[in-house]
C-alpha cells in the first residue's frame, strides 16, 4: 500500500468520524432549539454584562446584589428602547395618518395625470382587485395571525428562559464551570480551564464589537433620517440598533423599513436618498465594520468572519448567522489554548491582569489555581 494513500485513508476516516459527530450534535441542537437558543443568548448576554457584575463584586458588593443590579439595568435598558419605539409611533400617529393620506392622494393624482394616464374606472378596478385578493387570502391571513400568536407565546417563554439562565450565569457561573471541569481528567483540568476562560474572553470581545457596530449603524441611519425629516427617526434608529445584532439581514430589514417610512411620510426622492444611505451603511457593516472589528475583537481573520456568517446562514438561517462567529471565536481561542505555548503565555497575561478572563459571572476565575496545580501531576525526575 503506498504510504501516501495509507495516510490519506487514515485522515479521511477520522474526518468522516468528526463530521458525523458534528452533524449529530447539530441535529440534537436543532431538535432542542427551543432550549438551546435561549441558553446561547443568555451566554452572549452574560459575556456583555459579566464585566459589570465583576466590577461591582470587585468593589465589595455581594454577588447577589451585583447580579440583581446588572439584570435590572439590562431590563430597564431594553424596556427604554421598546418604550422609545412605541412612544414615538403613538405620538406621531395622527401626523403619520395625515401624511399617508396625502401620499395616497398624490399617488392617485400621478396615476391619473402622469405617464400612465389611468381613468377613474381603471383606478376603481385596481382597488376592487386588491380587495378581492385580500378576501381570497383571508383564511391564510387569519392562520398566519394565529401562528404568529403561537410564535409570540414561544418567544415569551424563550425570553423567560433567557432571563432565568442569565441570572444563574451571572450569579453562579464559577460553580457551573467547576462542575463542567469535573468531566475532564485531573491532569488536564488546568489547561481546559485556561481554554474555557480564553474562549469566554473571545466571546466577550465579540459581543462588545457587535454592540459597537450596532451603535454605528443606528447613528448613521438615525441621523440621516432626522436630517431628511422622517418623523420616526429615533424609533428607526432604535430598531436599526436591535436589528444590527443579526449580521447582514438585520440592517437590511430595518433599513428597508426606514426607506418605506420615508416614502410614505416625506416623498419619493427623499426615500431614494434614504435608500442610498441604507445601502452605504449596509456595505460598510458587511465589508468593513464586521470583518475588521469582529475579527480584531475575536482574533479571527476578516475572511473567516464573513465565511462563518455565510455558512451559518446557509445551514441554520438567521439563528446560524447570529451564533456562527461566536462559536468560531470561542473554538479558535480554545484550540489555541489547548495546542501549546500560546496558552501558557495567555495564562500569565491573565494572571498579571487580575484574572480578567473568566467564565460567565465568575469572581474567582473558574477553577481555583491552587487546586488545579495540586491536581496536575508533577513531572518525573530525570532518568525515569
Amino acid at each position: 500500500m503506498p504510504r501516501g494513500l495509507s495516510g490519506a485513508a487514515a485522515v479521511s476516516w477520522r474526518v468522516l468520524v468528526v463530521a458525523a459527530a458534528v452533524g449529530l450534535a447539530g441535529y440534537v441542537l436543532t431538535y432542542l432549539a427551543a432550549v438551546a437558543m435561549p441558553v446561547v443568548i443568555a451566554l452572549l448576554l452574560a459575556a456583555l454584562l459579566g464585566p459589570f457584575s465583576k466590577w461591582l463584586t470587585g468593589r465589595g458588593a455581594p454577588r447577589a446584589l451585583a447580579t440583581t443590579l446588572v439584570v435590572c439595568v439590562g431590563l430597564i435598558s431594553v424596556s427604554a428602547v421598546l418604550a422609545l419605539v412605541i412612544g414615538t409611533v403613538v405620538a406621531d400617529l395622527p401626523r403619520l395618518q395625515a401624511q399617508v393620506s396625502n401620499t395616497l392622494e398624490s399617488g392617485e393624482t400621478w396615476l391619473r395625470l402622469g405617464p400612465l394616464r389611468l381613468d377613474q374606472r381603471q383606478l376603481d378596478e385596481l382597488v376592487n382587485d386588491a380587495t378581492a385578493t385580500l378576501q381570497t387570502h383571508q383564511g391564510g391571513i387569519v392562520s398566519g395571525v394565529l401562528s404568529t400568536a403561537v410564535t409570540s407565546g414561544e418567544v415569551l417563554g424563550g425570553a423567560l428562559l433567557v432571563l432565568f439562565t442569565l441570572i444563574f450565569f451571572l450569579y453562579d457561573g464559577d460553580r457551573i464551570w467547576n462542575f463542567l471541569l469535573r468531566g475532564f481528567p485531573v491532569g488536564r483540568r488546568h489547561r481546559v480551564d485556561l481554554a474555557g476562560r480564553n474562549g469566554f474572553d473571545a466571546l466577550t470581545g465579540y459581543v462588545r464589537a457587535t454592540a459597537a457596530v450596532a451603535c454605528m449603524d443606528a447613528i448613521g441611519v438615525g441621523v440621516s433620517a432626522a436630517l431628511i425629516g422622517v418623523p420616526l427617526a429615533p424609533a428607526l434608529a432604535a430598531l436599526v440598533f436591535l436589528g444590527a445584532f443579526v449580521p447582514y439581514l438585520g440592517i437590511l430589514i430595518t433599513g428597508t423599513l426606514a426607506v418605506l417610512v420615508c416614502l410614505v411620510t416625506v416623498g419619493f426622492w427623499p426615500a431614494v436618498l434614504m435608500a442610498a444611505i441604507v445601502i452605504v451603511v449596509t456595505q460598510l457593516e458587511g465589508h468593513v465594520l464586521q470583518p475588521l472589528l469582529l475579527g480584531r475583537a475575536s482574533r479571527l481573520h476578516p475572511l473567516a468572519v464573513v465565511l462563518s456568517i455565510s455558512v451559518g446562514f446557509v445551514f441554520a438561517g438567521v439563528a446560524g448567522a447570529v451564533v456562527a462567529v461566536p462559536v468560531l471565536a470561542v473554538s479558535a481561542a480554545a484550540v489555541r489554548s489547548l495546542s501549546g505555548d500560546e496558552g501558557q503565555r495567555d495564562r500569565g497575561a491573565n494572571d498579571e491582569k487580575g484574572h480578567d478572563g473568566e467564565a460567565p459571572g465568575t469572581a474567582d476565575g473558574g477553577l481555583d489555581r491552587a487546586g488545579a496545580q495540586a491536581d496536575s501531576p508533577k513531572p518525573p525526575p530525570p532518568g525515569d
